[in-house]
């Protein structure tokens, strides 16, 4: 969805992250902060091979539309964030947030929330396959699935 304040987008294709900072900049912004989520070749001492993202694209969409209008409303600032679903190579972005504002405090608050925010709330489910196998991760409670937890 598109706003004067914000868009979201959510798409198989890969993200270019221009896009995003180009919505989010305007010239009455002395900032403009770029979250790239990027996958990376490992997680703890699994060797990653690529990520697989799949989400209930209706609710998703409607979550993450709540995500940028929280930002708007707690800080003055302009917000792009596009995710992206299916296949996701090492390397590639999975998640962009692009955050402009008058003053630099604001757009870096802003773009820590909605990392935070969207993994907690945004029904988009990651599969990270991985040397000799894959699974789903789950990170609303920092589980990993190889890790015993105590009690």
């Amino acid at each position: 969805m598109l706003t004067e304040r914000y868009r979201v987008r959510i798409t198989e294709e890969k993200l270019n992250p221009s896009d995003a900072t180009d919505f989010a900049s305007s010239e009455r912004h002395g900032a403009t902060v770029v979250f790239h989520g990027v996958t990376r070749n490992h997680t703890d001492s699994r060797k990653v091979i690529l990520l697989e993202y799949e989400a209930y694209i209706p609710m998703a969409v409607k979550k993450l539309e709540e995500i940028a209008s929280e930002m708007c409303s707690k800080w003055d600032v302009r917000v792009a964030i596009d995710h992206r679903l299916g296949r996701v190579d090492i390397g590639e972005e999975s998640l962009v947030v692009a955050v402009g504002s008058p003053h630099r405090q604001a757009a870096f608050e802003a773009a820590d929330y909605s990392v935070d925010r969207i993994k907690q709330t945004v029904p988009i489910w990651k599969k990270e396959h991985f040397e000799g196998g894959e699974i789903w991760i789950g990170d609303v409670d920092g589980f990993r699935p190889l890790e015993q937890k105590s009690n």
